[in-house]
């Protein structure tokens, strides 16, 4: 389990760079429950659990590397 106080609330931009994808796209997969939901922390503020954008990147890239042909 990651140590909530070491885990950090990152911004969009931060979470666009990580996953790689377009604002839209990261919304859209939020909608359809294919993305980390984001936490409102306060005001308009809008943020994501890092461990969680990590997770999801390290669960994509499972995925592809399973895929692959055994050579």
């Amino acid at each position: 389990m990651t140590d909530l106080l070491n885990d950090r609330l990152l911004r969009l931009s931060q979470v666009l760079e990580i996953a790689g994808l377009s604002k839209a796209m990261v919304y859209r997969l939020v909608r359809e429950g294919k993305f980390p939901m984001p936490c409102k922390p306060g005001g308009n503020a809008t943020r994501w659990i890092e461990s969680e954008i990590r997770n999801w990147r390290r669960e994509i890239e499972d995925t592809r590397n399973a895929s692959k042909p055994c050579n």
